[in-house]
């Protein structure tokens, strides 16, 4: 890198510079080489990259291969050159006062360094292979981010001093446009593309970084903010009975892995607001401005999005805004502009202050936000009509930059509130053309452009053709003096000669314009040349001996590799007496030129001319530098070709030209690469190279050397940047040699400059007309400078620069004047030969007018065209060539559309008749609007054949294996079915019948096969649904083939039927020709829907044009008319036919047929009286009038039996119609049938259809949550890695802490012992200054600042800097003016030196306390993810359990589709009941059931008849029992009074017992034996119970025993059940099985109590059942 001032030279490279790299193509340099170098002076230009504060006073910003540091308050300049070619990525660090910019070569690399210094801190070489796009620094932290363009798109944070990449992640396809860090918390960054916004979290873990994702969900285009949805897992499952679960968008669409997450539809793609600019604020919220004219706030934590809302104005500032922008508005219509909208402006650029928000736009207003929760107010602070781009507020934040995208830079104080400052002012684009005044180092930058050395005068070419002469005697205000239209050409370049006498234009197509350079001449044009080929290059040379300017051009010769120079001379005298040496239309004789031409043997891109014939011209085939010499020796054996005398390596790539210095001793050569190198003419060493530009740029436009030799003007040709060069180290010899050329050229230039400039300054200034300005815009301005007019450019080294609009007019160039000249001078000399050729004309055109006057009046066949009056021939012809070209053309699109219309009715006729095996036809009724039409048919394909005939053999091995299994079921005995299965048989036999009701259809009826199709209860798999589908189609076909074989018979009826009726109608014609009656007799014929096949073909009568015919064809034509024309001849002229007709009317005999047509003739004597007939004659009137009678009688008969055939052949015709109308209606009928049965099919085809289409659904939902459980799964492992990995740190850094407090605390111990010598009173102020620490200042300057973000959030890395500002503050309190008296100088620097130690132990131990807090936040949010993870595991397991779960419903719960009969199924209202608990069951089933409760019936009603007979008897007993208990009472009564006797019970024993004695005595002895049996008894139990309990003991201490190894067991099982639970937690499948236990427990215990809840129901039921029988056998005991 090398960094230069602007008014002094470069400064030495920094001791750790490493060398420049080397140039493309470089080579050893010569010895002269060795004492010159070129330096940069200055750089002029402006990119609008990254433009950034480096301290309080100084901006920097990137331009070309440099980087401008630009002082605010002195406006110099210093640059700092990237030598690796362009800067690329740019940022700048105010805090640290660091910038770091990289490069755009291959695997570039960011350099770091630091300012003022200009010294590389770093280089950071990442993975990037082509570009960073974007660089960031953090505010607080040795931290930059970078991001990586095209391939990788890298996102990369780096510690910029300890040269480490921290972190990076990587986002394929995603182009960044802004990237930031947030200033209260490094470990953020905002990363913004054109639609979206990321927000970069930066997690620590002591060493280790990583960058976690946190998009934002931006608003819609409308401003409205809506929840996120999450497409993959739905938030609850609907389940429709018919159409199934609901499920996600990218299972029904078949997507599965990365896709089916990712996977949103078109309808929920909202487009959402485009961010254009952001900033944070002091809360770490972020500020988007967005181009739809929203602004957003952000925050950063949380993600969520506020749209701001505008504060409502009060009325009078709502009226002043509203004058306010009616005033803007109006004055934007004025300037052609587009009016913008003020209330919502679109923000391209932001900055943040306490105040508040400052924000502007492409409308050029500075605004000011002050928001208040989620509304703001508005202010407007400047106005600058430029688009803002950038707001960069100065590191005091006393000054704001407002940069706009044309290269001008203001200044704006927010605390004085005041108007915008220009701080600078550059171009933006590239520069087009340079030059330097003269005399002196001035320049001037335009499109085609050059520096009179005469004059204080500058040409500026257009592409319009013009030419515009500036005076720049007053470089600050430079103004339009004259202007000159050459051509309609435009002009490529412009070139002065060395004396200044001639400028020379480059235009197009070869036209070159000399004109006078002299303001006295008013700049006059002295002639042109039109050269044979297109111009290249064009150089000039001045001979001040010989008084002459030579013009060396450089011609393209096409397509052969060689090069034509073509050299003219230019005298003085051209300029004295011009008229000799131009002819009339201003060009340039040859011979006074002395034009010269020499073809080169190499394609050459640029040549210059030296003395003694010497050209050097740059080869675009190889990379060299070939000279010639001009002379007859060098020529080949082909006369015209001269061949190189010497080849130099170019050592450039590209293409490139050449350009020598004004006293012809320097040679530079610049290309494409971007390298500047300076070559010695007379041995072509090279004396000097400069990487001055870059490829990645352009390379170099233009090379410009100051007279003196002093200075190098470099043009880059897409870079912007303008720069100048001077000689670093250079020879004295060279040095005097360049002055010395430079004072003789002043010597002759003082003169002539001095009255030039007089006579300049004396022009006045050009008037622009203000309504062509637009039309005077060059091509290239409009390419390469967003500005609205061209403008040119005149700059000094300070930086000032003006710009002036250019201007054209309307009026004619240069060449039109010079042509209509000579026009007019030719038609002033042939004035008289004019006027007698217009009177010719006249006279021509009135005989002619008279000729088409008589031809209007000749008869049609003897008139003329009227293009045979034109005379001029050749228009005629061009007319008529015209004319048939315009024919052939449409002749040949009609035929090109003729042919496409045929392709199109090929592909029509083939897929729509040709491969339809039945035609679609219809059939019509003869009296009805009724019509039926058959199915038209395509032929099975092979492949349809084959799937069917291996569907139909399946299904024939799957029945016959079922009928196998049936069979092995059976019994070998055969028993005779008892009645009740008789009738069961007799009732499945019944069901038979109504199989169509369980088909779902009626296709067996109407042809199909039926039988070979699959139950509908039995198609659970998927093979089963796709072979029904198969079969259903062969079933629709047959019954389409089934209805066209009826179709085909009653289309043949048709035709018979319309033969009968045509044979029929003949007959009728004829009735009616003998009655002569004009009667229309309706003829039946099939129509085109009939008989399709006419509409293949075309007749001639559907021809309405006449048919052209050819040649031969209307030979032929005429031929055949002859030939029957004779025939019919010959046919007339038959003497026996005439003579028939004569005699008997050209038949033998009379027919019966022909009696309506016989008539009697009259006597002849009818005419006389009646009263003079003779008896003779009134016998024959008698005669005539009986004969007459008898004719009429028999005519009338005839007619009568006529009429009476005429009407049965009608009455035939209307019955035989009415017939075949009522068949076609009843075959219209069978076709509606028929249509119903083939939609039934279709119906059940598509409820497969869906079926399957569901099940596919579900299996890809079941993949996709199969691989998301699988990336789940990796990253839990990954994340649990990562915890255990962290516990493991976290331990290790805690014994680490631990271990660094225990040593704090020794340090304070050892103080004590390490001065336990000194005395008390001494030792007690000493712990007191152990125990005094500084203040350190380690914010004092951000505090004396309006800083809105403070100190920000620190980092573990400011420990080093906290630490070197605590020693630095302790310096102060080490110094032995605080050291207490009576302590020696060396205790004094040993207790300071503990000290040290001492603070320097306190605050690693509270750095370490960071860390370990990052450390366990890091861990923390470690955990937090790995529960999230837990739970989204969980929910992946639920959702494929409830997938397998409707997996297995969709394979039970069937479709199944019946056939009910109209009016069997009555609903009460018009909604469908819910049939989702309704169960499908058989028929039989409830016959079974109906059987069973008519038998219980009848078994009810044979109970209740025996109940009542029952009951009979129990009135019977009633009576007897009544009956009885009356003699009770009777018997009772008696009882009574016997009982009323007193006798004891002993005495009723005596009385009653004989042996009273012995009775009491057998009683005692009785029971003394039961005493004794008892007492025996029990000494027996006892005994028993003895035995007993001593067993109990044997067995008391076996089970101890056996306890006792059972409790060693136990143990051996506890460590075992110990060691599987650890190793069960560690699987960590506890949770989710337990879960699932829990949830399998649950529904068992569900289930246990419904069946309780059953028990419960069938007790009350069994009560309730008896209940009600004993309440029936209560209201009816007769039952």
């Amino acid at each position: 890198m090398e960094a230069a001032g602007e008014a002094r030279s470069a400064a030495p490279a920094p001791a750790d510079e490493e060398p420049r790299a080397k140039a493309p193509g470089d080579r050893r340099c010569s010895s002269s080489a060795e004492e010159a170098a070129l330096e940069v002076s200055w750089v002029q230009g402006f990119s609008k990259k990254n433009f950034g504060f480096i301290n309080n006073q100084t901006v920097c910003y990137p331009c070309g291969n440099y980087i401008l540091f630009l002082n605010i308050e002195t406006k110099k300049t210093t640059v700092l050159q990237c030598q690796t070619g362009q800067v690329g990525a740019f940022a700048a660090n105010r805090n640290s006062q660091v910038l770091a910019f990289s490069d755009r070569k291959l695997n570039p690399v960011i350099y770091i360094y630091t300012f003022p210094e200009l010294n590389k801190l770093a280089e950071l070489k990442g993975n990037a292979q082509l570009d960073y796009t974007l660089l960031a620094f953090s505010f607080t932290g040795p931290y930059v981010a970078s991001y990586s363009s095209i391939p990788e798109f890298v996102l990369s944070v780096w510690n910029w001093q300890e040269n480490i990449l921290l972190c990076s992640e990587t986002q394929p396809g995603v182009t960044a446009t802004s990237l930031t860090f947030n200033p209260m918390n490094w470990q953020q960054l905002c990363f913004v593309n054109e639609s979206s916004l990321t927000i970069w979290h930066i997690e620590r873990n002591n060493d280790e970084h990583h960058l976690k994702q946190n998009p934002v969900k931006l608003p819609d285009g409308q401003g409205s903010v809506s929840p996120r949805k999450d497409l993959f897992f739905p938030v609850s499952h609907s389940e429709d009975p018919y159409y199934g679960p609901d499920l996600p968008v990218s299972a029904i669409a078949g997507l599965v892995g990365d896709e089916a997450e990712t996977f949103m539809p078109r309808n929920y793609i909202k487009p959402s607001v485009h961010p254009t600019a952001h900033c944070w604020t002091a809360t770490s919220e972020i500020y988007v401005g967005c181009k739809e004219g929203y602004v957003l706030a952000i925050d950063a934590e949380t993600c969520s999005v506020s749209v701001l809302q505008q504060k409502p104005l009060p009325e009078y500032m709502r009226k002043i805004s509203d004058v306010v922008s009616y005033v803007r508005r109006e004055v934007q219509k004025k300037k052609g502009g587009k009016p913008k909208d003020l209330q919502k402006p679109v923000l391209f650029a932001m900055a943040f202050c306490n105040e508040g928000l400052y924000a502007a736009g492409s409308e050029g207003i500075l605004f000011f936000y002050h928001v208040k929760g989620l509304q703001y107010e508005m202010k407007i602070c400047a106005d600058i009509l430029q688009p803002i781009s950038s707001l960069i507020f100065s590191p005091d934040y006393t000054i704001l930059l407002l940069v706009t995208d044309q290269g001008t830079v203001y200044t704006y104080k927010p605390a004085q509130s005041g108007e915008v400052v220009k701080l600078l002012d550059a171009c933006s684009s590239c520069f087009l053309a340079a030059d330097f005044l003269t005399p002196g180092n001035k320049y001037c930058v335009a499109t085609a452009m050059a520096c009179c050395p005469s004059s204080n005068s500058v040409a500026v070419g257009t592409k319009r053709g013009q030419i515009y002469f500036l005076d720049v005697t007053k470089v600050e205000a430079p103004r339009v003096v004259h202007r000159i239209f050459l051509s309609k050409f435009p002009v490529l370049s412009l070139h002065y000669d060395q004396s200044g006498q001639f400028l020379i234009a480059r235009a197009t197509e070869g036209h070159i314009f000399i004109l006078d350079a002299r303001p006295s001449k008013l700049f006059q044009v002295l002639g042109y040349v039109v050269l044979a080929d297109e111009v290249l290059d064009l150089s000039v040379a001045s001979d001040f001996k010989n008084d002459l300017v030579e013009v060396v051009v450089l011609l393209k010769v096409a397509e052969v590799q060689r090069a034509t120079l073509e050299i003219f001379c230019l005298s003085s005298a051209l300029t004295t007496d011009n008229d000799k040496y131009v002819n009339a239309q201003g060009m340039l004789n040859a011979s006074a030129i002395k034009k010269e031409q020499y073809d080169l043997d190499y394609p050459l891109s640029s040549a210059v001319r030296l003395k003694d014939n010497i050209v050097y011209g740059y080869c675009t085939c190889a990379p060299f530098i070939c000279k010639y010499h001009l002379s007859e020796e060098n020529m080949l054996e082909d006369p015209s070709v001269f061949l190189s005398e010497k080849r130099t390596p170019s050592n450039q790539f590209g293409p490139g030209f050449l350009c020598l210095s004004p006293n012809s001793r320097w040679l530079a050569s610049a290309a494409k690469d971007g390298v500047l190198f300076i070559y010695h003419t007379f041995t072509m060493d090279i004396l000097a190279q400069k990487h001055s530009h870059s490829y990645q740029g352009g390379g170099i436009r233009s090379v410009v050397f100051s007279l003196d030799g002093k200075f190098i003007l470099v043009n880059g040709e897409n870079d912007g940047a303008l720069v100048c060069l001077k000689w670093k180290k250079i020879k004295k010899t060279e040095v005097k040699e360049a002055a010395f050329h430079w004072q003789s050229l002043l010597a002759i230039l003082n003169k002539p400059t001095l009255n030039e400039n007089i006579v300049l300054k004396s022009m006045a200034e050009w008037q622009f007309d203000p309504e062509s300005t637009s039309e005077s815009l060059p091509e290239e301005k409009f390419k390469e400078a967003p500005v609205k007019s061209s403008n040119v450019e005149v700059t000094e080294e300070d930086g000032n620069i003006t710009s002036l609009y250019s201007a054209s007019t309307n009026d004619m160039t240069w060449i039109g004047q010079k042509i209509k000249k000579v026009i007019r001078e030719e038609t002033q000399r042939f004035a008289n030969q004019k006027k007698e050729l217009q009177m010719g004309i006249k006279k021509l055109r009135k005989t002619i007018q008279k000729m088409m006057l008589e031809n209007e009046q000749v008869p049609d066949i003897e008139k003329l065209e009227q293009h045979e009056f034109n005379l001029d021939i050749e228009e005629q012809e061009r007319a008529q060539a015209e004319a048939e070209r315009e024919v052939a053309r449409a002749r040949k699109e009609i035929e090109m559309e003729n042919l496409a219309n045929r392709y199109l009715q090929d592909v029509i006729k083939h897929e729509c008749w040709d491969a339809m095996c039945v035609k679609g036809r219809a059939v019509k009724c003869f009296r009805m609007a009724c019509e039926v039409k058959n199915y038209p048919l395509k032929g099975h394909s092979e492949e349809e054949l084959e799937t069917l005939e291996k569907v139909l053999r399946l299904k024939k091995i799957e029945t016959a294996d079922l009928k196998v299994q049936k069979k092995n079921l059976e019994t070998e005995s055969e028993t005779v079915l008892p009645k009740e299965e008789g009738e069961k048989a007799e009732e499945a036999m019944a069901d038979d019948s109504a199989s169509d009701c369980l088909i779902g259809s009626l296709s067996s009826q109407y042809g199909g096969d039926t039988s070979i199709l699959y139950h509908q209860w039995d198609l659970h798999t998927r093979e089963q649904k796709v072979n029904q589908i198969v079969l259903l189609k062969d079933i629709i076909y047959k019954v389409k083939t089934a209805f066209n074989k009826e179709f085909d018979i009653v289309a043949q009826q048709k035709e018979q039927e319309i033969a009968r009726v045509k044979e029929r109608n003949l007959r009728i014609r004829e009735i009616l020709a003998q009655l002569d009656l004009q009667v229309e007799v309706w003829e039946p014929a099939l129509t085109d829907d009939e008989i399709p096949e006419q509409a293949l073909t075309v007749q001639d009568s559907e021809i309405k044009v006449e048919k052209y015919l050819t040649q031969q064809e209307r030979e032929k034509a005429e031929m055949l008319a002859k030939l029957e024309m004779e025939r019919h001849l010959a046919a007339m002229d038959n003497e026996r036919l005439r003579a028939l007709n004569d005699m008997m009317g050209g038949v033998l005999e009379i027919k019966k047929e022909d009696i309506l047509k016989m008539d009697i003739p009259p006597p002849p004597f009818i005419s006389k009286p009646e009263h003079v007939w003779s008896d003779e004659e009134k016998k024959i009137f008698r005669e005539h009038e009986k004969k007459v009678k008898q004719l009429n009688e028999e005519k009338e008969n005839y007619r009568r039996a006529l009429e009476n055939e005429l009407k049965k052949l009608e009455a035939s015709i209307q019955e035989t119609t009415q017939n075949f109308d009522e068949t076609v209606c009843k075959l219209s009928e069978r076709k509606v049938k028929i249509e119903m049965v083939i939609y039934q099919e279709e119906l059940k085809i598509v409820n497969l259809i869906y079926a399957l289409l569901l099940d596919e659904e579900l299996d890809t939902r079941e993949v996709g949550l199969h691989n998301f459980l699988m990336k789940k799964e990796k990253d839990k492992v990954k994340t649990a890695r990562t915890i255990q990995t962290t516990k493991n740190k976290i331990e290790a850094y805690i014994d680490t802490y631990e271990n660094a407090i225990v040593e704090e605390k020794n340090l304070e111990c050892g103080f004590t012992k390490e001065f336990a010598d000194v005395p008390a009173n001494l030792f007690d102020e000493l712990f007191q200054l152990y125990k005094h620490r500084p203040k350190t200042p380690m914010t004092e300057i951000l505090h004396d600042t309006a800083n809105p973000y403070g100190d920000g959030s620190g980092s573990a890395e400011d420990y080093k800097d906290a630490l070197t500002l605590l020693m630095k503050a302790m310096d102060k309190l080490d110094s032995p003016e605080h050291m207490p008296n009576g302590l020696d100088l060396p205790m004094w620097e040993h207790f300071c030196l503990a000290r040290r130690n001492k603070m320097e132990s306190e605050e690693l131990v509270k750095w370490m306390a960071l860390t370990l807090a990052e450390m366990q936040a890091f861990l923390q949010r470690r955990m937090d993810d790995n529960e999230k993870i837990k739970s989204e595991i969980e929910d992946i397991f639920q959702e494929l359990t409830w997938l397998q779960e409707e997996k297995m419903k969709l394979q039970l719960n069937l479709t199944v589709q019946f056939l009910l009969k109209q009016g069997q199924v009555e609903l009460e209202s018009t909604e469908i009941p819910d049939y989702s608990d309704a169960i499908l069951i058989n028929k039989s089933v409830i016959e079974e059931l109906n059987c069973s409760i008519m038998a219980q019936g009848q078994k009810k009603i044979a109970s209740m008849v025996e109940c009542k007979e029952f009951s009979k008897g129990i009135f019977q007993l009633e009576w007897e029992h009544k009956k009885m208990r009356m003699q009770i009472d009777d018997l009772k009564q008696k009882a009574r009074d016997i009982v009323t006797l007193p006798i004891s019970k002993d005495r009723q024993l005596f009385l009653t017992v004989l042996n009273y004695d012995s009775r009491i005595a057998h009683h005692i002895s009785v029971m003394e034996e039961t005493l004794g049996i008892m007492d025996k008894l029990h000494k027996k139990n006892v005994k028993n119970r003895q035995k007993r309990i001593k067993e109990l003991e044997k067995c008391i201490s076996l089970k101890e025993e056996a306890n006792y190894e059972l409790s060693l067991e136990l143990k051996e099982m506890l460590v075992s059940v110990s060691e599987r639970r650890h190793i069960f937690e560690a699987a960590d499948t506890r949770h989710v099985s337990e879960k699932i236990a829990k949830q399998r427990y649950r529904e068992i215990l569900k289930q246990k109590h419904l069946r309780g809840l059953v028990k419960e129901q069938e007790e009350q039921f069994e009560i309730l059942q008896a209940e009600v029988e004993r309440l029936k056998s209560r209201t009816f005991p007769i039952l």
